[in-house]
């Protein structure tokens, strides 16, 4: 028996105890967790394909709220505690110096006989009394705040900001995905592994209700036909001759070119809609009746809010004709779902930076955008975000308490009636409401830089959306047949989500790097970009600094970084390769073993059999 030291012994017993405080620990936060009852029992009555929408959610409330905090401290905190004078702190305004008078204009709304519903439009669409609110952009017309001992850089802290909700955003998502790729990568090597997962692995058992068990069976019987109907299109394609070849493709380009033309008809109308607001929405509000100009101000928004509604039914009709599996149509059509609602939000957003660019005058060729329509354009951009983000959740509160709730009623107490039977229960489609979701996450993150307290609503409005999905998915609706797995659900939501933060990183960057900031309001008016921040703060940086920061940044450290990233990428394609033939030649072994085995047992079975006709014969 080996002797262990004091040392050895008190080591051991530190980690032991470090393990068993952490369990503790994990154990105690699992009874911390947002909505634990909640999931867990829609989990037990629905599955957890539903339960994996629900967490998806949670998931989205807690990744905005902790946007809010990293906006909050950065750049609303320093200017609350100057504000209020809770500090010993003072605001850094520095005066331009080579700007033009022109473009420091910045019309301030118009005090006097305010009507009541102008309060109503400006709490819907962002302007008025909140349009000179720490909710937009043009609020922080701060330089910097000057404690006792430092000088808090607020453009600075106000890009950082930016950068840092972006970055944690995308690593977040990248660490949760990473492990429902990998189920779904297993799951994806082999048709005969489906089948047996299915029939042997296919069953929920966290499911306690008897009509959830009927619709889980209900479930993997559709599963098992759809694989079937696969491989029966699998064989019918092996099967195809030249000309059924040429005319299905044939077929699939002219459908393709339809939803391009869909595509395009939808990015037009949003693209004039938008060219239509912009245009008319400089008229006075006494110029105008209130459902008048309510409708100028939403217009881009209920037109994209159509786009959204009426696309998806349209190619839910067309894929029926295209001839592709099941599995196909399903991803296919979520993929043009998937990209017509992100694309919408980025027509608009290039839309209104193709109204704020285009100089048709003196000023605006002076200033570098359009100063006498957009002052501060940066705010203009923020109150659309809102108004989508208002507007998003107007209609998921509309839709739940004027159709759903009627529906259910009609299919409970008028159910003999052929229309209502046509029309049926609604049913909880799990792919369009995560769509519904993700749209809004990505009106969140395009948002959060022109208005720094969206993240707040967004979260708000999460917590909202989710006490009204739960309690249309107990009392108004019905599972849809088409159940998800909780892994596979949960790598398709993420996946979705990371598409629409890649979108939302592209018109940020043009924004931030490429269109003149606004010079009447925002912390960037002594800066021609946002961008410029980052060069003069780098300049006072210490000469040793700045030469590394420049050599770091430069094509001569770039090249050879990139190439040694491609070196490492092609050594672990190959070392994944590797592994892929490895595990090729594990299963044939297995397989021949099992051949081997069958074969012995056969032998086996062949002499007992023999054996017992000898005796029979003696």
């Amino acid at each position: 028996m080996k002797y262990l030291s004091e040392w050895d012994q008190w080591k051991r017993y530190s980690s032991k105890s470090w393990k068993r405080f952490i369990g503790k620990a994990r154990e105690m936060t699992t009874h911390l967790e947002l909505w634990r009852d909640d999931i867990r029992s829609i989990e037990g009555k629905f599955g957890t394909g539903i339960q994996s929408y629900f967490s998806f959610l949670r998931f989205l409330v807690l990744l905005n709220l902790v946007i809010f905090l990293i906006i909050f401290m950065l750049v609303l905190l320093p200017v609350l505690l100057t504000k209020y004078n809770i500090t010993n702190s003072t605001f850094v305004l520095i005066p331009s110096k080579d700007t033009d008078v022109q473009c420091t204009v910045y019309p301030i709304s118009s005090s006097g006989l305010i009507y009541f519903y102008s309060y109503i439009i400006d709490l819907l669409s962002g302007t008025g009394f909140l349009e000179e609110t720490c909710l937009f952009y043009g609020h922080y017309t701060i330089d910097g705040v000057k404690f006792q001992n430092f000088t808090y850089d607020l453009p600075l802290a106000y890009l950082l900001s930016t950068i840092a909700y972006l970055a944690l955003s995308l690593l977040w998502i990248v660490k949760r995905s990473v492990e429902g790729f990998k189920i779904n990568l297993i799951r994806s090597e082999e048709h005969f592994q489906s089948y047996c997962n299915k029939i042997f692995a296919g069953w929920d058992f966290c499911i306690t209700n008897r009509s959830m068990a009927d619709l889980k069976h209900s479930s993997l019987r559709y599963e098992l036909r759809a694989d079937l109907e696969e491989e029966r299109i699998r064989q019918k394609i092996a099967e195809r001759t030249s000309e059924e070849t040429i005319r299905i493709y044939s077929l699939r380009l002219f459908l393709n070119c339809i939803v391009l033309a869909v595509l395009a008809a939808c990015f037009y109308a949003i693209y004039r809609a938008t060219i239509f607001s912009q245009e008319h929405m400089k008229k006075e509000i006494d110029k105008m009746v209130f459902g008048e100009n309510l409708l100028i101000l939403y217009l881009p928004s209920i037109v994209i809010t159509l786009a959204n509604f009426i696309t998806p039914m349209i190619f839910a009709k067309i894929i029926h004709y295209e001839d592709y599996s099941p599995g196909f149509e399903i991803r296919l059509t979520i993929l043009r779902c998937v990209f017509m609602r992100l694309a919408t939000i980025c027509v608009l957003v290039f839309t209104l930076g193709s109204k704020i660019t285009s100089c048709d005058n003196y000023s605006c060729e002076l200033c570098g955008y359009n100063q006498k329509l957009y002052p501060c354009w940066e705010t203009q951009v923020g109150q659309e975000m809102y108004k989508l983000m208002i507007f998003d959740l107007i209609i998921i509160l509309a839709v739940t308490l004027f159709v759903d709730f009627p529906r259910k009623l009609l299919v409970t107490y008028c159910s003999s009636w052929k229309l209502v039977q046509c029309w049926g229960q609604q049913e909880f489609a799990i792919p369009d409401n995560v769509l519904g979701i993700v749209y809004g996450q990505t009106i969140c993150w395009i948002g959060a830089f022109f208005s720094p307290l969206l993240p707040a609503i967004a979260t708000l409005k999460l917590i909202i959306i989710f006490y009204v999905k739960e309690i249309s998915l107990l009392y108004t609706c019905r599972p849809s047949p088409r159940q998800f797995r909780a892994s596979n659900s949960n790598f398709f939501f993420l996946l979705v989500l990371l598409i629409g933060l890649c979108l939302a990183i592209i018109p940020l960057t043009i924004s931030m790097a490429r269109v003149p900031s606004s010079k009447a309001c925002g912390p960037f008016t002594n800066f021609n970009t946002t961008w410029e921040v980052v060069p003069k703060t780098v300049s006072t940086f210490p000469s040793s600094l700045q030469s590394l920061v420049h050599g770091v940044t430069s094509e001569a450290f770039a090249v050879p970084f990139f190439m040694i990233i491609c070196l490492i990428m092609f050594y672990f394609i190959a070392l994944a390769g590797a592994h892929k033939r490895v595990v090729v030649q594990l299963r044939e072994q297995l397989s021949l073993e099992s051949r081997d085995k069958r074969y012995l047992i056969q032998k086996l079975t062949e002499a007992q059999r023999d054996m017992k006709n000898r005796l029979d014969w003696q």
